[in-house]
């Protein structure tokens, strides 16, 4: 659905430390410093702002990542605590919506960003 997400750090090589373990492998780096992780056609990206500016998060912002089962959301959470992230909301597990049964894991990235572990059930 998106081509690409971008968010702020005041500290990259912090970011990449964290990002790396997060995604189990090395970023890409561009010529401007930032990091590029890419997977089925779309990238996520870290970068300190190009105007010069601090990095802050968005409130209320949250980016989803999809995994194939719940063990590969753990395996993510686990990974993001180990590397700098704290853990947001409710822990790891099952959640009923409205539409549809969920495994879901909230985590802050070292900069505040919240990130989302998203497993859909089997329906």
């Amino acid at each position: 659905m998106f081509s690409h997400v971008m968010v702020g750090s005041n500290d990259i090589d912090r970011s990449k430390r964290f990002y790396d373990a997060l995604f189990g492998k090395e970023a890409h780096v561009d010529d401007k410093g930032r990091l590029a992780y890419r997977k089925n056609g779309a990238a996520f990206m870290v970068s300190k702002p190009l105007n010069g500016g601090s990095a802050c998060h968005a409130n209320g912002g949250t980016i989803g990542f999809y995994f194939e089962t719940p063990e590969e959301v753990d395996a993510w959470h686990k990974a993001a605590i180990e590397n700098g992230g704290t853990s947001v909301e409710d822990p790891p597990g099952y959640r009923e919506i409205s539409y549809g049964k969920l495994y879901l894991a909230y985590v802050r990235d070292p900069d505040g960003n919240k990130l989302c572990g998203l497993h859909r059930a089997a329906k």
